[in-house]
């Protein structure tokens, strides 16, 4: 199954369009997210959204907001002018999780979304955290004594 789950910042704003044949909205947009080592620059992937989706992106998404993106991706391989083959990546983004930096603490919070993309209330509903186990002592065994 294709599914990617991705942190990125949004570099171009998105750009809302529609179908020719039944005006389905179709939202456009870039964002960068950091490269596997600190040498590597960073990476730009282009981001769709389809209907109620790409209605949020145009609404909510701006530039330089940090986004958590959910969706499916797609290589798309164009032929140049040259002859040459060049293979472009591209997001389609399934649900759209929009963070928000909190000034008192610095850390990265997810906003709170009205918007539902088609799940129930039950699959959609936050998870309660798991209580927190804490290790017993083992027992002082002495692994020098164990025959063989």
């Amino acid at each position: 199954m294709n599914s990617c789950i991705l942190q990125a910042t949004v570099v171009e704003a998105p750009q809302l369009r529609y179908t020719q044949d039944n005006q389905t909205p179709v939202a456009e947009m870039v964002v960068q997210f950091p490269g596997l080592s600190s040498k590597d620059a960073p990476a730009r992937l282009k981001v769709v959204g389809w209907g109620a989706v790409a209605q949020e992106l145009q609404d909510r998404c701006r530039l330089n907001d940090e986004v958590v993106l959910e969706g499916r991706l797609r290589i798309n391989s164009l032929l140049k002018p040259d002859g040459n083959r060049e293979k472009q990546t591209e997001l389609t983004v399934t649900r759209v999780h929009h963070l928000t930096l909190d000034s008192a603490t610095g850390i990265l919070a997810q906003e709170e979304s009205e918007v539902s993309y088609g799940r129930s209330a039950a699959a959609s509903a936050p998870v309660k955290a798991s209580p927190v186990v804490t290790p017993t002592a083992a027992p002082d065994v002495d692994y020098d004594d164990i025959p063989f």
